[in-house]
């Protein structure tokens, strides 16, 4: 077997991750409540709805072409201003599909390269991203910077696989929360933070540069932060003589670790995790529309909704997530969600909408936390990166796929049938997680109070 990692130093990369990936979801964020105004803004420059004005023939205006022709297929009629909201999301998906595809060979690489070497790649490709936004005074180099981004956006999955290679099989589900707490805690803060930076213009042809200058700032002292602090936590690298201050060729490596005992197969985790995620997305997707028509809600009584159920996910995965096995940890979640899909489904007052995002918080804080702990526990040392890549590929697309399908039924057939709908996904999930997935050996043990002292030190 591998050498365990000493506790210093397992405390060491777990704060350098904690911190990294806190500064790179903040980042991230911004964008999400600025997408509205940003794409009305594209469109008044190169689309505008003005009659009068002469066509325009970009980019821009061909997309809105396709979109304007998707709502017409549809029975009910779409009010002119989801125009933007469907642009986003189509923008969403763009995004999702493209971290399918990269997904999987950013995992391979550091497999082979190295966790550290795969890292910072992926953050030189984020600030190109992040850059083109800055400059992005056309939507076609807006749409570079969302392409580039969602090629090379690794950042998730690589510091899931270093927070394995540095977890044993007691902590590893303790770890795992860690990560699922800077997702909270980004989307608790930093939408705020983008939607306030927006509001300070200082280039007229780009209204939201300070916005994502701001974002490249954060993404840069990332980057340099990552080199001057990230050690190699790749296994096979991290056991040469050369890593561990040896230069004596005599000295042996430490012998591989042992092919892993399968408990779950990864197609069926995976196929968990894309099933899960397509119908879970495609509620989050349509939640904005269903409150407008409900309750007229504005952007920023959704966004104080949306911050409520990152403010309970933090708190849930801070406390209680962490403690939890991972098999338990996703079946709660799941359980959750199919809840908050019949609450949904019925909702008529905004009690019910609450109750609803509450039961969807304790979902975001367990079960893709969960999912990547037991994709982690079926993965040899060399093949952590890639199995973990193709696990998120397999979301991705779902996350891609899930706002299409969901809303699609949502205007064809009503709210009722939609969550209708995904209560039976959600169901469907159900039964896989139930009676398909097992517990893994090594992931239910109890705990010492050292153990549990020194899970709280790193919190």
């Amino acid at each position: 077997m591998a050498q365990p990692v000493d506790a210093a130093t397992r405390k060491r990369v777990l704060k350098v991750i904690f911190i990294s990936l806190l500064l790179d979801l903040i980042s991230f964020t911004f964008i999400l409540p600025l997408f509205p105004k940003l794409l009305e803004f594209y469109r008044n420059v190169e689309a505008p709805l003005d009659a009068s004005a002469p066509p325009s023939k970009t980019i821009l205006s061909s997309i809105l072409g396709y979109l304007n022709a998707y709502k017409a297929a549809f029975a009910r009629p779409i009010d002119s201003r989801y125009d933007i909201v469907l642009l986003g999301g189509a923008l969403g998906s763009l995004f999702s599909l493209l971290q399918a595809i990269a997904s999987p060979v950013i995992g391979h690489l550091s497999d082979r390269y190295g966790r550290r070497t795969a890292l910072l790649a992926s953050m030189a490709g984020n600030i190109l991203s992040v850059l083109l936004w800055v400059v992005a005074v056309d939507f076609r180099t807006f749409l570079a910077s969302r392409i580039v981004g969602g090629l090379s956006e690794g950042n998730v999955q690589l510091a899931t696989a270093i927070a394995t290679d540095i977890s044993d099989t007691r902590s590893r589900g303790s770890t795992m929360a860690l990560i699922g707490a800077c997702f909270s805690i980004a989307f608790t803060f930093g939408p705020a933070l983008g939607a306030w930076l927006s509001t300070i213009a200082t280039v007229a042809a780009n209204p939201f540069a300070t916005a994502a200058a701001v974002s490249l700032f954060l993404i840069v002292t990332e980057t340099i932060y990552l080199y001057f602090s990230l050690p190699e936590t790749l296994p096979s690298l991290t056991r040469t003589p050369e890593a561990n201050g040896h230069d004596d060729k005599s000295v042996k490596p430490t012998p591989k670790t042992a092919p892993v005992q399968r408990t779950n197969s990864h197609f069926l985790l995976n196929f968990v995790h894309l099933t899960f995620l397509l119908f879970f997305s495609g509620m989050e997707f349509s939640l904005p529309f269903m409150t407008y028509d409900l309750f007229g809600y504005s952007s920023s009584k959704n966004g104080r909704l949306l911050g409520y159920v990152g403010l309970v996910a933090s708190l849930l995965q801070g406390g209680v997530t962490r403690r939890l096995p991972p098999l338990l940890s996703v079946r709660i979640g799941v359980s959750a969600c199919l809840v908050a899909f019949i609450i949904l489904m019925r909702a008529s007052t905004v009690s019910g909408l609450y109750l609803a995002a509450t039961c969807l918080a304790a979902t975001s804080a367990t079960v893709v936390t969960g999912l990547n702990a037991l994709s982690s526990f079926e993965a040899n040392e060399g093949e952590r990166g890639g199995k973990l890549g193709i696990l998120r590929s397999w979301g991705q697309l779902g996350r891609g796929l899930g706002p299409v399908l969901f809303t699609s039924v949502y205007w064809w057939a009503g709210r009722e049938a939609a969550y209708g709908m995904g209560s039976l996904g959600i169901a469907f999930v159900g039964l896989l997680v139930f009676f398909g997935l097992k517990t893994p050996p090594g992931s239910v043990k109890a705990r010492s109070k050292a153990q549990a002292v020194d899970e709280k030190k790193e919190l």
